[in-house]
């Protein structure tokens, strides 16, 4: 009797801006012998971010399946503004990384 073991992790982004509304889309995907489970992440303009989360059993069957839909969740605004810090540090860290360039 053979043992199989393996573990697989898919991931892809998108995001478009059209007329100065951007729209993104995110997809993670998470394997291994017990099963599948799929994060996704969407963004619509003017809304907030939703949550996806999918679970598949090892025989591929949904988990958690209510009415053919997965679970989402509106991001928190404590997540939004951890986020929005995040980025303002990057830019931050950028420009000074500019500025010392230049010197």
């Amino acid at each position: 009797m053979s043992n199989h073991n393996f573990t697989s992790t898919t991931s892809s982004y998108s995001s478009t801006t059209t007329n100065g509304q951007t729209r993104s889309y995110s997809e993670a995907t998470y394997s291994n012998p017990s099963g599948t489970t799929v994060y996704r992440t969407t963004q619509e303009p003017g809304e907030a971010r939703t949550k996806e989360r999918i679970e598949y059993d090892a025989n591929g069957n949904r988990i958690g399946d209510i009415d053919g839909r997965g679970r989402i969740e509106d991001i928190t605004d404590a997540e939004r503004e951890k986020d929005e810090e995040r980025e303002y540090v990057e830019r931050m860290e950028e420009e000074y990384a500019k500025r010392e360039g230049g010197a």
